[in-house]
This record gives C-alpha cells, sequence and structure tokens, in this order.
C-alpha cells in the first residue's frame, strides 16, 4: 500500500512538472512572438524605411548539387527584390561555411549575382552556423545597426528578438511564396528554439568566431574566398 501510495506521489510530482514546464515553453513562446510581431513588414514598407545597413539574408539547407533548397531560394528572391526597391544597398548573405564540402553563402551569392545584382553589393559571412551568430556577427563584424532580416515568416520572430536583444534595430520580411514540406515539424522545433535563444539572448555569448571589422559601405568582394575580386 506504502509503495502504491509513493508511485502515486511521484506520478503527480511528474505530472506537474510536466505542466509547468509546458507552460513556461509556451509562455516563452508567446512573448518572443508578441514582441516582435509589429517588427514584421511588407517589401514596399521595407523600402521607405531609410538609412539601413544591409538586408540580411539568412542561410538554409543547400543541397548536395550546391543549388539552393526552396525555402533558400525564396528568402534569396525576397532579399533581391527589397535590394532591387532600394532597401538597401547591401546584402549580407549569412549561412553555415564551416565545411570545405558544404558552403552556403557562396551558393547564395552566386545566386544573387546570376540575377543581376553587382558582387561588390553582395557580402557573405561564412561563419553565420546559427540564427543567434548571423545576428551578433551583422552587429559586431560587420558594424550593422539597422538590417532588414529576410526568412520565413516561423523563423522571423526568433531572429527580431535575437536583434532587439542585441541592440539593432531590425525589420522583418517574410520570404513565404509558397507551402514548404513537413513545414509542422519546424514549426513545433522553432517553439523550442525561440526558448533557447531566447535564454542565449539574456547572456549574449560570443560566437564560434569574431574576426576583423568588415565595413558594409565597402567592397562586398573582400569576403570571397573562391579568388574572385
Amino acid at each position: 500500500m506504502k509503495h502504491k501510495k509513493m508511485l502515486i506521489r511521484i506520478a503527480v510530482v511528474l505530472l506537474s512538472l510536466f505542466l509547468l514546464g509546458s507552460v513556461a515553453l509556451l509562455g516563452i513562446n508567446a512573448y518572443v512572438k508578441g514582441t516582435t510581431n509589429g517588427q514584421i513588414m511588407t517589401a514596399e514598407e521595407a523600402s521607405d524605411l531609410s538609412d539601413v545597413d544591409c538586408i540580411l539574408v539568412l542561410g538554409c539547407l543547400v543541397r548536395s548539387d550546391g543549388s539552393p533548397s526552396d525555402m533558400l531560394a525564396d528568402r534569396l528572391h525576397c532579399g533581391i527584390s527589397l535590394y532591387r526597391n532600394s532597401t538597401s544597398p547591401k546584402l549580407l548573405m549569412s549561412g553555415d561555411h564551416g565545411r570545405e564540402e558544404y558552403d552556403e553563402v557562396n551558393t547564395m551569392k552566386a545566386f544573387a549575382v546570376a540575377e543581376g545584382v553587382p558582387s561588390e553589393d553582395v557580402f557573405m559571412d561564412h561563419a553565420g552556423f546559427n540564427t543567434y551568430e548571423s545576428l551578433y556577427r551583422a552587429k559586431e563584424v560587420f558594424g550593422a545597426s539597422k538590417v532588414v532580416i529576410v526568412t520565413q515568416e516561423y523563423h522571423l520572430y526568433r531572429a527580431l528578438y535575437i536583434a532587439n536583444a542585441l541592440g539593432i534595430e531590425a525589420y522583418g520580411v517574410a520570404a513565404d511564396t509558397r507551402t514548404y514540406s513537413n513545414q509542422w515539424i519546424r514549426d513545433i522545433r522553432e517553439i523550442l528554439a525561440r526558448n533557447k535563444d531566447a535564454l542565449i539572448s539574456l547572456f549574449r555569448p560570443e560566437p564560434t568566431y569574431l574576426g576583423d571589422p568588415i565595413d558594409l559601405s565597402g567592397n562586398g568582394n573582400v569576403t570571397n574566398d573562391r579568388g574572385d575580386s
């Protein structure tokens, strides 16, 4: 009998902890979305902004043949559209290039150049390994204090929250132009990611790499790493 009562108490404690954890998880998620929702705008609204240092396009999956995934292609089209409507004279492609065999940022820059954007107007951040590091480096390495962030809407809330925590004046334009497969999985993972980055933003650790400052008002070819000029 005592053993049964003990098991019931343990089950009640575990259930209570689960419920409290769930409430906290969902509460932080709602806070991140609620505090940044007003910073998301249309491309037309973004074109009315002034003194935007760069359009920050956040990287994601590049296929094994070196082509951008659908999600990344949509981000790139959106960023290029913002460049063309004079939202900012510079594009900053930030993504994962931590391995020689996997390179998001050169794919991103090549895509923009092929679409007619001058190479000198496209900067690459080779060490944007995650959303937090992309935003941190945009400010501390590239000197950006006012940016327009381009990614899908589900991801924008977290990126904008991090930017706010780092003291960057940031706005977001959603690059959703189609239905993405398995989006429901991303939406669930994003709840956890918002909680994680809300915590990280409290402590503001340095990213994996920093490096010498790069002036966004200069020539984007200084970030080339393939012998281009």
